[in-house]
């Protein structure tokens, strides 16, 4: 596998592009989306709602978090997981701002 040469790039490109990759696959989004309708901290519920196994809901958690856009608390023998408010706004601000950048010009191909 080729390296990605991250180091060229600005550190808000590499944020950005990071927290854009963790969003990158629907299982991912599914389980954002559970988050914010639970508008709660969620254990166990998640393997019911999206039909998914067990390890598969853990790995794209740990994407999740990694990323930053989840917290986990640890109660008892599971791990509690909701919307790291204050890394989604800032994720909400730069995708916001990346598209915002786009100026529509009628002559372009």
């Amino acid at each position: 596998m080729g390296l990605t040469k991250t180091e060229i790039f600005s550190s808000r490109q590499n944020k950005l592009a990071t927290m854009m990759k963790s969003l990158a696959h629907p299982a991912r989004i599914a389980i954002i989306q559970q988050l914010i309708k639970a508008n709660a901290c969620i254990c166990g519920d998640l393997v019911d709602e999206l039909g998914l196994a067990q390890a598969t809901i853990s790995q794209h958690l740990k994407e999740l978090k990694n990323a930053g856009l989840i917290k986990g608390t640890i109660e008892g023998t599971s791990v509690c997981y909701c919307i790291d408010e204050k890394v989604w706004k800032q994720c909400q601000k730069e995708i916001t701002a990346f598209f915002v950048a786009f100026e529509s010009k009628d002559n372009c191909c």
